[in-house]
C-alpha cells in the first residue's frame, strides 16, 4: 500500500506525538515487537501521546480506509499489534498510572507494562491479577480476560476492571462501566479488541504481600507421572489464595524436567503448610519457593520468555489430566525441538471460576488449565521446525482437550479461523456479534480475534 504525502502530512498535523515512516532511523525498531518470528511492515506508525491522538488516528484511518492494528505493549505471539501495509496505533508511550491507595484503585494508560503497574501499586502495598511475565501489556491481557497469579483469589484481570475510557471505531470516546454504556463494558471484558481502543484503565485493588511464598520446584522427567498426577489432583482443591503453573521443560543444565511454579497470596504461616506437598511430591531437583516480594515473583519467567526470541504456540484449555493424557504429554515433551521450548498448564480457579459465564465477555468460569504448546527458538533457522513440532503435538493433544480456549492464547497467525475464534467466545459468541453491530458494524476493529459483525 502507498499512502499520499498529503495525507501523512493530515496524520501527523493532527498529532502531539510522532508519524514514523519507512526509512525513518528508527522504524525497524518501531515495528519489532515481543516475537521476533512476527516481522511486519506497516506504511505508518503513530506513536500516540494521549486520547486526543487515538482519536485523531482512527478518524483519519476511517476516511482514508486504511488498515489499523493497535499496540500496547506489543506481547503477542502473532505479531497482531502490527500490521502489513497499514497504520499502526502506537500506545506504547502513554505510561501514565496513577494509584488511589485509599480506594484501592489504579488508573493506567495502555502502554503500561504489568512491571511498571506492579511497581506502582505495590508501593502501597496493593496489586491486582496481571499475567506472569513484567515484559507483557497491560492492555491485551486485561481485554482478552487476564490470567495471573492472584487470579484464585481476586479473579481474572478483567474481572477487576472499574472503568475504561474507549475511542470507537466511529470517533467517540466513551466511558464503559457497570453504570454507563454497560454493554460495551460487558464485551471490552473478555474481547475487547473487537470494540474498541482502550486510552485509560481503572483497575480494583487488594492487599497483597508486599512478601508472597512463592517460587518453583524442578522435578526429573523420570517423575513425570507422579507429578503431573500430583498435579492434577492438587490443583483440583488447593485454596484460592495458590494458583499454579505446571511447565513441562529442560532444566538449565540441558536436563528434561517438569516443575510446579506457584503463589500463595495469604498468611505466610499457612502458605507454608499449604504448599508442603509441592516439596515432598517425587524427588525435586531443586526446590525454590521461598517468601520473597511479590514483585519478584512477577519476574519468574522474564528470562523463559523474554523480547526477540522467536516464539510459536498452539492453546487448548484442559480440565484434568487423567492417566492417558498425562502419559501422552510426556511423550510430547519427549519430543521437544529445542531447549528453549515448553509445555505449559496455566491454572485458573477459585475467584475467577465464580464468575458467571456470562457475566462477562470472557465464557470460560470453571476450573480449568489454559494449555500452551510453546516451542521457541533463538535461531530464525529453526522456525518451521518448531512450528511443525507445535501443530503436529496440537493434534496429537485433541482427545484430552476442550473445544474452548483462552482467547489470549489465540495466537497462531497461520492456522486458526473462525472456528477457533467462536470456541474463544464460547456460549457468548452471538451476543458478542450483536454488540459488534451496534459499536462497529464495517468491522474496523479486524486485526484480532475477529468477531465478524452479522451481514
Amino acid at each position: 500500500m502507498t499512502i499520499s504525502e498529503s495525507r501523512i502530512v493530515e496524520l501527523e498535523s493532527g498529532l502531539r506525538g510522532r508519524v514514523i515512516r519507512p526509512g525513518d532511523g528508527d522504524y525497524d525498531d518501531a515495528r519489532r515487537v515481543w516475537n521476533g518470528m512476527a516481522d511486519k511492515r506497516p506504511v505508518l506508525i503513530a506513536r500516540c501521546a494521549g486520547a486526543a491522538d487515538v482519536l485523531h488516528c482512527v478518524r483519519v484511518a476511517r476516511e482514508h480506509e486504511l488498515p489499523v492494528s493497535v499496540r500496547g505493549g506489543g506481547h503477542n505471539y502473532a505479531g497482531k499489534s502490527v500490521c502489513n501495509d497499514g497504520l499502526v496505533i502506537d500506545l506504547s508511550s502513554m505510561k501514565g498510572i496513577r494509584v488511589d491507595p485509599v480506594r484501592r484503585t489504579a488508573r493506567a494508560q495502555p502502554g503500561v507494562k504489568l512491571g511498571e503497574f506492579d511497581h506502582e501499586s505495590q508501593a502501597f502495598g496493593l496489586a491486582t491479577t496481571l499475567g506472569v511475565a513484567t515484559d507483557t501489556g497491560i492492555a491485551g491481557l486485561t481485554l482478552g480476560g487476564g490470567y495471573g497469579w492472584l487470579g484464585g483469589k481476586y479473579g481474572l484481570a478483567c474481572d477487576n476492571l472499574l472503568s475504561v475510557d474507549v475511542v470507537t471505531a466511529d470517533g467517540q470516546l466513551l466511558t464503559a462501566s457497570a453504570g454507563e454504556n454497560a454493554d460495551l463494558f460487558w464485551g471490552m471484558r473478555g474481547a475487547g479488541a473487537n470494540f474498541g481502543i482502550v486510552t485509560s484503565f481503572e483497575y480494583r485493588l487488594h492487599p497483597v504481600g508486599p512478601t508472597v511464598l512463592a517460587g518453583m520446584v524442578l522435578y526429573p522427567m523420570s517423575q513425570g507421572k507422579e507429578v503431573l498426577r500430583f498435579f492434577d489432583s492438587f490443583s483440583s482443591t488447593c485454596p484460592d489464595e495458590v494458583t499454579l503453573v505446571c511447565l513441562l521443560i529442560t532444566a538449565p543444565d540441558g536436563t528434561p524436567a517438569v516443575a510446579i511454579a506457584a503463589c500463595y497470596c495469604g498468611p505466610l504461616d499457612q502458605g507454608e503448610e499449604v504448599l508442603r506437598p509441592l516439596r515432598t511430591v517425587a524427588s525435586p531437583l531443586a526446590d525454590l519457593i521461598a517468601a520473597k516480594p511479590y514483585v519478584e515473583h512477577q519476574t519468574l519467567f522474564d528470562d523463559t520468555w523474554g523480547p526477540g526470541r522467536f516464539y510459536y504456540s498452539k492453546s487448548s484449555i484442559v480440565r484434568r489430566l487423567n492417566e492417558t493424557a498425562i502419559e501422552a504429554f510426556l511423550d510430547l515433551a519427549r519430543t521437544m525441538p529445542t531447549p528453549q521450548t515448553g509445555i505449559v498448564f496455566q491454572q485458573m480457579h477459585g475467584a475467577a471460576s465464580r464468575v458467571g459465564a456470562d457475566e462477562t465477555a470472557f465464557p470460560h468460569r470453571y476450573d480449568h488449565h489454559s494449555l500452551y504448546i510453546h516451542p521457541s527458538t533463538d535461531d530464525p533457522a529453526d522456525s518451521q521446525k518448531i512450528i511443525r513440532w507445535a501443530q503436529e503435538g496440537w493434534q496429537a493433544m485433541q482427545p484430552f482437550v476442550e473445544r474452548a480456549m483462552y482467547v489470549n492464547g489465540l495466537e497462531d497467525a497461520l492456522e486458526e479461523g473462525e472456528q477457533r475464534v467462536q470456541e474463544a467466545y464460547g456460549a457468548n459468541y452471538a451476543k458478542l456479534v450483536a454488540l459488534k453491530n451496534k459499536y462497529d458494524p464495517t468491522n474496523f476493529f479486524r486485526l484480532n480475534a475477529n468477531i465478524r459483525p452479522a451481514v
